[in-house]
Protein backbone atom coordinates (compact mmCIF):
# COMPACT_ATOMS: atom_id res chain seq x y z
CA UNK A 1 0.00 0.00 0.00
CA UNK A 2 2.79 2.05 0.87
CA UNK A 3 3.08 3.55 -3.35
CA UNK A 4 -0.39 4.00 -3.01
CA UNK A 5 -0.24 6.24 -0.55
CA UNK A 6 2.99 7.77 -2.39
CA UNK A 7 1.20 8.48 -5.53
CA UNK A 8 -2.18 9.49 -3.68
CA UNK A 9 -0.19 12.43 -2.04
CA UNK A 10 0.95 14.07 -6.01
CA UNK A 11 -2.16 12.06 -8.16
CA UNK A 12 -4.05 15.02 -9.49
CA UNK A 13 -3.22 17.47 -11.80
CA UNK A 14 -4.21 21.08 -12.06
CA UNK A 15 -7.58 22.85 -13.70
CA UNK A 16 -11.18 21.73 -13.25
CA UNK A 17 -11.79 19.84 -16.10
CA UNK A 18 -14.08 16.76 -15.18
CA UNK A 19 -14.23 17.70 -11.26
CA UNK A 20 -17.29 17.36 -9.94
CA UNK A 21 -18.56 18.66 -6.39
CA UNK A 22 -17.28 17.59 -3.18
CA UNK A 23 -18.06 13.77 -2.50
CA UNK A 24 -19.84 12.59 -0.37
CA UNK A 25 -21.14 9.17 2.00
CA UNK A 26 -24.38 9.89 0.37
CA UNK A 27 -23.28 10.00 -3.01
CA UNK A 28 -21.76 6.95 -2.83
CA UNK A 29 -24.07 5.12 -1.80
CA UNK A 30 -26.15 6.33 -4.69
CA UNK A 31 -23.46 5.76 -7.37
CA UNK A 32 -22.94 1.98 -5.85
CA UNK A 33 -27.11 1.37 -6.04
CA UNK A 34 -26.77 2.99 -9.80
CA UNK A 35 -23.79 0.73 -10.80
CA UNK A 36 -24.95 -1.66 -8.91
CA UNK A 37 -21.20 -2.53 -7.31
CA UNK A 38 -19.03 -1.70 -4.47
CA UNK A 39 -16.63 0.65 -5.50
CA UNK A 40 -13.16 0.08 -4.26
CA UNK A 41 -11.94 2.29 -1.07
CA UNK A 42 -8.55 3.25 -3.02
CA UNK A 43 -10.87 4.42 -5.21
CA UNK A 44 -12.81 6.72 -3.02
CA UNK A 45 -9.80 7.61 -0.97
CA UNK A 46 -8.71 9.50 -4.44
CA UNK A 47 -12.27 10.19 -4.96
CA UNK A 48 -12.53 12.80 -1.97
CA UNK A 49 -9.52 14.81 -2.27
CA UNK A 50 -10.70 15.39 -5.68
CA UNK A 51 -14.17 14.08 -7.34
CA UNK A 52 -12.42 13.60 -10.69
CA UNK A 53 -10.27 15.80 -12.73
CA UNK A 54 -7.20 15.43 -14.64
CA UNK A 55 -4.44 13.31 -13.33
CA UNK A 56 -1.15 14.65 -12.79
CA UNK A 57 1.73 14.30 -15.94
CA UNK A 58 3.99 11.97 -13.61
CA UNK A 59 1.27 9.32 -13.43
CA UNK A 60 -0.60 9.80 -16.93
CA UNK A 61 0.07 6.68 -18.19
CA UNK A 62 0.57 2.62 -17.36
CA UNK A 63 2.76 0.06 -18.58
CA UNK A 64 1.41 -2.64 -20.42
CA UNK A 65 2.84 -6.24 -20.99
CA UNK A 66 1.56 -6.33 -24.80
CA UNK A 67 1.10 -3.83 -27.37
CA UNK A 68 -2.24 -1.98 -28.01
CA UNK A 69 -3.72 0.27 -30.54
CA UNK A 70 -2.52 2.65 -29.28
CA UNK A 71 1.12 2.04 -28.22
CA UNK A 72 3.67 -1.19 -27.92
CA UNK A 73 4.14 -0.86 -24.35
CA UNK A 74 1.40 1.73 -22.42
CA UNK A 75 -1.80 2.93 -22.47
CA UNK A 76 -2.90 6.43 -21.62
CA UNK A 77 -4.35 7.64 -17.75
CA UNK A 78 -4.93 11.22 -18.74
CA UNK A 79 -8.10 11.56 -16.10
CA UNK A 80 -10.61 9.58 -13.72
CA UNK A 81 -14.17 10.35 -14.13
CA UNK A 82 -15.78 11.53 -10.47
CA UNK A 83 -19.01 10.87 -8.71
CA UNK A 84 -21.71 13.61 -9.88
CA UNK A 85 -24.42 15.18 -12.29
CA UNK A 86 -22.10 18.08 -12.93
CA UNK A 87 -23.29 19.53 -16.74
CA UNK A 88 -21.06 18.38 -19.46
CA UNK A 89 -18.75 16.19 -17.86
CA UNK A 90 -19.20 12.76 -18.29
CA UNK A 91 -19.19 10.74 -14.77
CA UNK A 92 -18.82 7.01 -13.57
CA UNK A 93 -22.41 7.05 -13.41
CA UNK A 94 -22.44 7.24 -17.66
CA UNK A 95 -21.34 3.53 -16.90
CA UNK A 96 -24.50 1.70 -17.77
CA UNK A 97 -24.97 3.84 -20.47
CA UNK A 98 -21.74 3.89 -22.32
CA UNK A 99 -21.05 0.37 -21.52
CA UNK A 100 -24.54 -0.26 -23.29
CA UNK A 101 -23.75 2.10 -26.56
CA UNK A 102 -19.97 0.37 -27.04
CA UNK A 103 -21.10 -2.83 -26.62
CA UNK A 104 -18.93 -3.28 -23.90
CA UNK A 105 -19.28 -6.52 -20.89
CA UNK A 106 -20.71 -5.75 -17.84
CA UNK A 107 -19.98 -5.42 -15.09
CA UNK A 108 -18.03 -2.97 -15.47
CA UNK A 109 -17.41 1.05 -14.06
CA UNK A 110 -15.84 3.49 -17.04
CA UNK A 111 -12.69 5.46 -15.34
CA UNK A 112 -11.36 6.95 -18.06
CA UNK A 113 -11.95 6.69 -21.73
CA UNK A 114 -13.15 8.16 -24.68
CA UNK A 115 -15.22 5.59 -26.64
CA UNK A 116 -12.62 3.80 -28.48
CA UNK A 117 -10.75 2.90 -25.39
CA UNK A 118 -11.64 2.52 -21.91
CA UNK A 119 -10.20 1.86 -18.56
CA UNK A 120 -12.38 0.21 -16.20
CA UNK A 121 -12.97 -1.70 -13.12
CA UNK A 122 -13.95 -5.31 -14.54
CA UNK A 123 -16.58 -7.14 -11.82
CA UNK A 124 -16.96 -10.30 -14.19
CA UNK A 125 -14.68 -12.47 -12.00
CA UNK A 126 -15.00 -10.98 -8.44
CA UNK A 127 -18.23 -10.42 -8.69
CA UNK A 128 -20.23 -7.05 -7.94
CA UNK A 129 -19.38 -6.50 -4.26
CA UNK A 130 -15.83 -8.06 -4.98
CA UNK A 131 -12.10 -6.22 -6.04
CA UNK A 132 -12.33 -5.45 -9.47
CA UNK A 133 -9.42 -5.90 -11.51
CA UNK A 134 -8.45 -2.94 -13.45
CA UNK A 135 -8.75 -3.86 -17.81
CA UNK A 136 -8.16 -1.81 -20.70
CA UNK A 137 -10.97 -2.25 -23.41
CA UNK A 138 -10.54 -1.40 -27.22
CA UNK A 139 -14.20 -1.01 -28.47
CA UNK A 140 -13.21 -1.07 -32.17
CA UNK A 141 -11.25 -4.16 -31.70
CA UNK A 142 -13.19 -6.02 -29.47
CA UNK A 143 -9.89 -6.31 -27.02
CA UNK A 144 -9.24 -6.45 -23.54
CA UNK A 145 -6.35 -6.59 -21.00
CA UNK A 146 -5.89 -7.40 -17.57
CA UNK A 147 -4.09 -4.01 -16.73
CA UNK A 148 -3.86 -4.40 -12.66
CA UNK A 149 -5.16 -7.55 -10.47
CA UNK A 150 -7.12 -4.24 -8.53
CA UNK A 151 -7.56 -0.93 -8.50
CA UNK A 152 -4.76 0.06 -5.64
CA UNK A 153 -1.92 -2.17 -7.72
CA UNK A 154 -3.22 0.18 -10.82
CA UNK A 155 -2.78 3.54 -9.70
CA UNK A 156 0.79 2.17 -7.93
CA UNK A 157 1.85 1.02 -11.52
CA UNK A 158 0.87 4.46 -13.18
CA UNK A 159 4.00 6.36 -14.44
CA UNK A 160 4.38 9.58 -16.57
CA UNK A 161 3.19 9.03 -19.81
CA UNK A 162 6.50 11.75 -20.90
CA UNK A 163 8.58 8.72 -20.18
CA UNK A 164 7.30 7.03 -23.44
CA UNK A 165 7.45 10.57 -25.97
CA UNK A 166 3.62 10.81 -25.01
CA UNK A 167 2.81 14.75 -24.13
CA UNK A 168 2.25 17.85 -25.56
CA UNK A 169 4.92 18.15 -28.33
CA UNK A 170 4.67 14.57 -29.24
CA UNK A 171 0.76 14.59 -29.23
CA UNK A 172 0.82 11.00 -27.84
CA UNK A 173 2.15 7.71 -29.46
CA UNK A 174 -1.57 5.99 -30.35
CA UNK A 175 -3.91 6.25 -33.50
CA UNK A 176 -6.48 5.99 -30.77
CA UNK A 177 -9.21 9.43 -30.91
Amino acid sequence: MARFDEVMTTFWGDGDYGVQQLLTDEMVREAERALGVTLPSALLDLLRIQNGGIVAAEHDAFPTSQPTSWSEDHVPFESLMGIGRRDGMTSLLDTPYLVEEWGMPAPLVLLSGDGHCWIALDYRTCGRDGEPSVTWFETDLATELVLAGDFCSFVGGLTAGSTYGDGPASGGSGDAE
